[in-house]
């Protein structure tokens, strides 16, 4: 054998595996396709020493496997965004408002989400988010959308609204397409008062940035990690160990592998010596194609209007947050995603400025910096957060997240609320998984 194990991608979860491998005693590799480490984690820095994420970013107090990496790496977490003085500002085509309630909402909508909202959270204490299937009526929850559900509960169209521009923000697809079972099992995980909190998930970010958390650990690993060998083929050939084919024909051997690739990527991955059931519930998984976009300021020009630079939008922006000083991140939702695509390219960070000048003022069209990942359609991504539309959740099934011994996953889309803890969360149970087993 060339190595103990080999870890496929350089992202989160592929580096926290490799790291906790190395330090089991293994000896590991890692193989990314691109030319760089993190994955969806990267930064850049302004001319004036500002570091900008073009990422992910945050996350919040039940993401205990994260908040402990950054603990061991030595880092900091301080408030996130949520801590900004203003109010949320929220855009539709026939205006904008600050502050609730919506500007749409009429007489009983308050009263009616509230309603709807409290029937939600306590239908969620039901899911256990660790074994959702296991819910006596996994099926038909499964079955039916958020938007569906809402209905039935009585929300009449402004209260759906509400409930579904808070979604987009995400960039996540339309509650009209999101099975209820996994925004049950999603908020079983990271409880909140309301279906979506925005302290409990979003509170805290890594004062050094969030990429470094990356780029700290592909330090420690060094020349563990090869960079620009997209992967063609796995052979897991039990008990003699696998083989992995990259780019070029070079086949590597390892005892083990640990696959930490997207799961749209890993859809073009030829994998054997996998059991059918197993490959099918990885190939069953989708991901919200997304983008994001980050424009950065001198200033935060947004609090001379009295708001705090988070927002819930229904143009091609589905949300904007302020990620530090005078710096601001966005995302386009699934949903909005064709449309910028369809967007010359020249016309497109203009286009989404003036969405942020509708929000917040003519400042807006005059940033020091912009950057825009179509993470989509990157080849090495194909998406954002995993998406779960209605019968996805049971389609993929128990073996979601599961291991084929000397066959490893891990990956943000292996948990089934995703963002970065799942990746570091599964990334570490693999290496704990395959280190047990020698």
């Amino acid at each position: 054998m060339n190595h103990d194990v080999i870890v496929l991608g350089a992202g989160l979860a592929g580096l926290t595996a490799a790291r906790d491998l190395a330090a089991g005693g293994a000896d590991v590799l890692v193989l990314e396709a691109r030319d760089r480490v993190g994955g969806r984690v990267e930064q850049t820095e302004l001319a004036d020493g500002r570091l900008v994420q073009l990422g992910g970013e945050v996350v919040g107090r039940g993401h205990t496997a994260y908040t402990a990496l950054t603990a061991e790496l030595g880092l900091t977490l301080v408030p996130s965004y949520v801590a900004e003085p203003g109010a949320l500002t929220r855009d539709t085509p026939e205006g904008t408002s600050a502050g609730d309630p919506p500007h749409w909402f009429g007489p009983g909508d308050g009263a009616c989400h509230q309603k709807v909202t409290a029937a939600f959270t306590e239908l969620a204490r039901t899911v256990d988010p660790a074994d959702p299937w296991s819910h006596p009526d996994a099926t038909a929850l499964d079955r039916l959308s958020v938007g569906d559900w809402l209905r039935s509960q009585g929300a009449g169209p402004a209260v759906v609204r509400l409930w579904e521009i808070g979604q987009l923000a995400l960039a996540d697809g339309s509650y009209e397409r999101t099975s209820l079972l996994a925004a049950l099992r999603k908020h079983a995980a990271v409880p909140g008062p309301g279906h979506y909190d925005y302290e409990a998930w979003e509170g805290l970010r890594v004062a050094e940035g969030s990429a470094t958390v990356a780029l700290r650990m592909a330090e420690d690993l060094g020349a563990r990690i090869r960079t620009g060998v997209p992967v063609e083929a796995i052979a897991v050939r039990q008990p003699r160990g696998c083989a992995v084919r990259i780019a070029g024909g070079e086949t590597l051997t390892a005892a083990a592998v640990v696959s930490a690739l997207p799961a749209g990527p890993f859809r073009s991955v030829a994998v054997t010596g996998v059991s059918e059931a197993r490959l099918a519930s990885l190939h069953r998984q989708r991901h919200a194609l997304a983008a994001k976009f980050v424009a950065a300021y001198d200033t935060p020009f947004w609090r001379a209007r009295g708001r705090s630079g988070l927002s819930e939008c229904e143009g091609v922006l589905g949300s904007t947050w302020p990620q530090s000083d005078g710096i601001l991140s966005a995302l386009v939702p699934p949903e909005r995603y064709g449309v910028l695509l369809g967007t010359p390219g020249p016309l497109r960070t203009p286009e989404l400025l003036a969405a942020i000048a509708r929000l917040y003022g003519e400042e807006a069209h005059r940033p020091l910096a912009t950057h825009l990942r179509l993470w989509g359609t990157d080849p090495w991504t194909q998406g954002y957060v995993t998406q779960w539309t209605p019968g996805d959740v049971t389609a993929v099934g128990p073996l979601h997240g599961t291991h084929e011994p000397p066959f490893y996953v891990c990956g943000s889309d292996q948990w089934v609320a995703g963002y970065m803890e799942g990746a570091v969360r599964t990334g570490r149970a693999a290496a704990e998984e395959a280190l047990r087993r020698g």
